[in-house]
């Protein structure tokens, strides 16, 4: 469908793809690091589970694990609605420049979200959380002002 504005020819919709699909990874990549640090501290959640260590303990309350946890939750509730949104939001036709730092900014506020959440690094953790659901909110009034009622 040569011209349309779902094609990897628009590209505001290649950086949509290439953004969302990093961003996808990135969410995705949380379940590793969860695993990871089961796997290293043997404590897992599931008394099956405890075959894959010596020593291994069910508990639920690990703080290392629950802080990567909590963020990998932290990913589910923000990447989503940025799939979304920024869908929605190549169908405005936005400017292809625009578009592009909507897309940076989010998940460069993602990246630098998650190392300071798993550094503990406060306030800058709640800065980049705020700035990267900015960006999500700016693409999201821009879609509901194009297809205001």
């Amino acid at each position: 469908m040569a011209g349309s504005v779902v094609s990897l020819d628009n590209p505001v919709f290649a950086s949509y793809a290439a953004y969302a699909g990093l961003a996808s990874m990135k969410m995705m990549g949380m379940s590793l690091v969860t695993a990871y640090h089961r796997l290293t501290k043997n404590v897992f959640m599931n008394a099956e589970d405890t075959s894959f260590g010596t020593k291994a303990v069910v508990r639920t309350d690990n703080p290392d694990i629950e802080r990567v946890r909590r963020l990998h939750r932290n990913d589910l509730e923000n990447i989503p609605p940025f799939l979304v949104v920024g869908f929605l939001y190549v169908l405005t036709k936005p400017s292809p420049d625009v578009a592009v730092w909507h897309y940076r900014a989010f998940l460069s506020c993602r990246l630098l979200h998650t190392a300071c959440y798993l550094g503990g690094l406060q306030p800058w953790r709640a800065i980049f959380f705020f700035a990267g659901f900015a960006t999500t909110v700016s693409m999201a009034v821009q879609v509901v002002a194009k297809g205001a009622l």
